[in-house]
This record gives C-alpha cells, sequence and structure tokens, in this order.
C-alpha cells in the first residue's frame, strides 16, 4: 500500500487551484483558422459516458467487485481529462455561444449553468483527493470522501449533458 505523503496533498491542491485558473485565462485566449465546432458533441458525449460508469462504478464497489470499480473509476478519471483538453480546444478556437432561450426556460438554464460551472470548480480536489485516497488503499478515508464526491461529480456530469442539449439550437 502505498503511503499518503504531504506531497501528493499539496499537488492535489496546486491542481485544484491551477485547473480553474488556466482554463479561465485559456478562454480570453483566441486561436483562430480551426474548426473545432464538433467538439461538443464528443464533450457532452463523454460527459454522458462518464454520469453512466460513475453509477456502474459504485455499483461494483457495492457488489464487492473493488477491480471492476478501480477500473471504471480510472477510465472517469481519463475520461474527466480528454474532457478537459476538448474543452479547452473548443473555447479556445470557437466564439462563445449565445443561449437564445427566453423566458422560465432561460432562469433553469442559466441555474444549471452557474451552478454547473460552480460545481465542476469544485469538484476537482474532491475527485483527486478521493481517487487519491483509493488507490492508496485507504478505503476508510476513500469511502467518506466518496459519499460527497460521488453526488457532486454526478451532477456536474449530468447538467454538462442538459446544458449542451439545452445550448446546441444556437451553435452556429
Amino acid at each position: 500500500m502505498i503511503q499518503a505523503k504531504p506531497i501528493h496533498r499539496n499537488l492535489i491542491i496546486i491542481a485544484s487551484v491551477a485547473i480553474p485558473i488556466v482554463v479561465a485565462v485559456l478562454f480570453q485566449v483566441r486561436v483562430e483558422g480551426y474548426d473545432f465546432s464538433f467538439l461538443p458533441r464528443i464533450y457532452s458525449f463523454i460527459n454522458a459516458l462518464t454520469a453512466i460508469l460513475l453509477i456502474v462504478a459504485v455499483y461494483q464497489i457495492k457488489n464487492g467487485n473493488r477491480n471492476a470499480h478501480e477500473r471504471l473509476m480510472k477510465i472517469n478519471m481519463g475520461l474527466s481529462l480528454i474532457f478537459l483538453v476538448m474543452y479547452v480546444v473548443y473555447h479556445i478556437t470557437t466564439d462563445p455561444t449565445e443561449f437564445g432561450g427566453t423566458g422560465f426556460i432561460r432562469y433553469v438554464y442559466f441555474f444549471l449553468l452557474i451552478s454547473h460551472i460552480m460545481l465542476s470548480v469544485v469538484i476537482t480536489p474532491l475527485v483527486l483527493f478521493t481517487f487519491w485516497r483509493g488507490i492508496t488503499g485507504e478505503f476508510s478515508n476513500h469511502k467518506k470522501f466518496a459519499k460527497i464526491t460521488f453526488p457532486l461529480w454526478l451532477y456536474v456530469a449530468v447538467t454538462g449533458v442538459v446544458i449542451y442539449w439545452m445550448i446546441s439550437p444556437y451553435y452556429q
């Protein structure tokens, strides 16, 4: 069993702070001449797949299948990294899309969008700490973190898909 050392905790904290800052800074960058307009469909699918695999991973661990759970969570970590890269590439090469809905649906959209963005920042350290505790064999702490991480990560993944569905008619 690998023992968690303070350096790992510090790296998780640094990554958790750096990722949203780097993403925010990159949103100010515009790279012209590339068409990545197809990416939202793909990273929305990645969000949907992540949500499904999160549920399956919880099912697996509740049924005592630790190996399947671990494999699924490693896949989810990889999917999250792929999502992040695609999301940034899309947003640095494409002008922002305005939501065109009106009335009540506009409030629903912005509520989902704002809660999704805020929780995506919060979920980063939770996912990293939960994952680290799992792969280092700190299962008691892993389970405590996972009880908070799972529903928040699932919410972020599902709302990502819903937000895509709501804004996709307005893509150019």
